[in-house]
């Protein structure tokens, strides 16, 4: 009788550590998950900023083509020796460098600096060439932390599975049953490590 209440006594230390361990697992990659989690909130609200930054800038292109069309109109009514015509001309030469800037700029917020490379740098944040993070570039590391999302939720659930049987083996009477339900929270956590591992992998390259 004393041995085999020994031998309860022991498997409820046992059983009771590795729960406290997979607990503290469980902790863990929810913490990350949390952190990844805002994360990708910060960069959905900057993928946002970059398409309407981007926005600005093409309706700002838009005008300067207007007036850049509007003066080629007038320009087509006038001699071409007219002293005028140079002025205007000299003037939509300007325009169309303008428009060129635009495009570059555009394409530098779309993209981003290491996307369209040193010599397309034209786009200046906090007066430093180089600094864009592009949108096309955020939309990539939502898609990234999405996928990690989706991984920290299975390893979530298997932690959860697993407390769930190490409870019930700690409660179960029947050493067979105590064996069966001991080992399944063992697989469990361990599978929920592994989602886990995984997510982490995922997150990392965000």
């Amino acid at each position: 009788m004393t041995e085999d209440v020994k031998e309860d006594h022991s498997f409820e230390i046992k059983c009771g550590v590795l729960i406290a361990i997979f607990a503290a697992v469980m902790a863990l990659s929810d913490m990350f998950a949390g952190k990844y989690g805002e994360d990708e909130i910060k960069f959905i609200n900057e993928k946002s900023s970059a398409y309407m930054w981007y926005q600005a800038k093409s309706i700002r292109e838009t005008n300067v083509e207007g007036q850049r069309d509007l003066i080629n109109t007038m320009i087509e009514g006038k001699g071409s020796n007219d002293p005028a015509v140079v002025k205007l001309k000299e003037h939509t030469d300007r325009l169309t460098k303008k428009i060129e800037r635009y495009e570059k700029e555009k394409k530098e917020i779309l993209l981003g600096s290491s996307k369209v490379g040193e010599a397309n740098w034209v786009q200046d944040v906090d007066g430093k060439l180089g600094q864009v993070i592009g949108a096309k570039e955020y939309e990539e590391k939502i898609e990234i932390l999405g996928r990690a999302g989706d991984q920290f939720d299975l390893s979530n659930l298997f932690f959860q599975l697993c407390l769930v049987m190490g409870a019930i083996s700690l409660v179960v009477k029947k050493e067979k049953l105590q064996q069966v339900f001991f080992f399944v929270m063992i697989g469990l956590g361990i599978i929920g490590s592994v989602f886990s591992a995984l997510a982490l992998n995922i997150a990392a390259a965000a």
